[in-house]
């Protein structure tokens, strides 16, 4: 096991480039390392967090506590009937694992390519786009228990799956470490370009048959074109949930904003673009004091170099503000705040 450092700064592990501290960290590669943090007792004497790629968290002061990053790694797979399992270590790229799956011809996670963040986050969020969400594939994970010191299983059925959202994030949130993750693709493809941009693009570059392949260089192309790069601009992605609301309610909407971007759900429920509010409200591109919105998403917030996590916090609350004064939703942060 690596060893515990003390005051570390966490800059390098969050892609928003926050430089907050925290007064433990560990890097775990070997999975059996979480039963000799157990047993020295660092689950129960002070604070922890799970830390995968950091894409997906926001520190807005110190953290006061033991930083756990999980960095395992290794993928195997094997066939069974009209089904391929594939199993990833947690610590895995997410990116790199689709781009596994892609190079075998495995298919059903191509419209999750380059979406940032490690494998083990990926049930956690519930990961979704382009018409793709994590629970359409999702077999099995293993995840280590913090309260007991032993190893345990999840099926999909376990985990509660909803929109960016699974037990991991309610009942069982902070206890549970995902240490690897079973996913179950088809044998046979079925490809799924319904979303209108991956058919734009498919015709502009004159594909009539896509592969899944075709489907995952899409998506990168659209999200390269649509989100800036964490390397050179600090950021998270999308910083907020797409509120899905009554259709009751969207209908009283709509006659007020007949424009309203808007995705049905089942027969009751409407999955509003909160991008599109945010930017109806004036926020796209948008400059607030070291944050901003980046100029082709309102959904990403960024960092323009020296913003503190409180300073992008504060700008999200901003937007939440004035997205329920224009029209009344309350928009949900997708990323965990620390």
């Amino acid at each position: 096991m690596n060893h515990i450092q003390n005051d570390v700064s966490l800059q390098p592990f969050n892609t928003f480039g926050v430089d907050a501290r925290c007064k433990q960290f560990i890097s775990i590669e070997d999975e059996s390392s979480l039963s000799s943090l157990f047993s020295a007792g660092h689950f129960t004497n002070s604070p922890f967090f799970v830390l995968g790629g950091g894409s997906n968290v926001l520190f807005t002061q110190d953290y006061d506590g033991l930083i756990i990053r999980i960095a395992n790694k290794g993928i195997t797979h094997f066939i069974e009937g009209n089904y391929i399992y594939v199993t990833a270590k947690a610590g895995e790229v997410w990116n790199d694992f689709v781009w596994y799956c892609i190079d075998r011809d495995f298919a059903g996670i191509e419209n999750l390519a380059l979406i940032p963040g490690t494998v083990g986050a990926s049930p956690v969020q519930n990961i979704g786009a382009y018409g793709t969400e994590l629970m359409d594939v999702f077999y099995s994970c293993q995840a280590f228990d913090t309260e007991t010191g032993s190893f345990t299983s999840f099926t999909n059925a376990d985990c509660n799956f909803t929109y960016r959202d699974s037990i991991f994030k309610t009942t069982y949130k902070g206890r549970y470490i995902i240490t690897s993750v079973t996913y179950r693709l088809a044998v046979k493809h079925q490809i799924n370009s319904s979303y209108g941009a991956i058919n734009s693009e498919l015709t502009k570059r004159n594909i009539t048959n896509p592969t899944i392949r075709d489907i995952a260089e899409v998506v990168s192309h659209i999200r390269v074109e649509k989100l800036p790069d964490p390397s050179t601009i600090g950021n998270a992605g999308s910083f907020f949930k797409n509120p899905i609301i009554d259709i009751n309610i969207f209908n009283k909407l709509k006659q007020e904003f007949p424009e309203i971007v808007s995705y049905i759900v089942d027969d009751t429920h409407v999955k509003l673009a909160a991008g599109w509010m945010i930017e109806k409200c004036g926020w796209k591109g948008k400059i607030d004091g070291n944050v901003a919105t980046w100029k082709h998403q309102a959904l990403v917030l960024t960092n323009l170099g020296e913003a503190r996590g409180s300073e992008i916090y504060d700008t999200s609350s901003k937007i939440m503000n004035d997205v329920y004064d224009t029209f009344g939703i309350r928009l949900e942060r997708e990323v965990n705040v620390l």
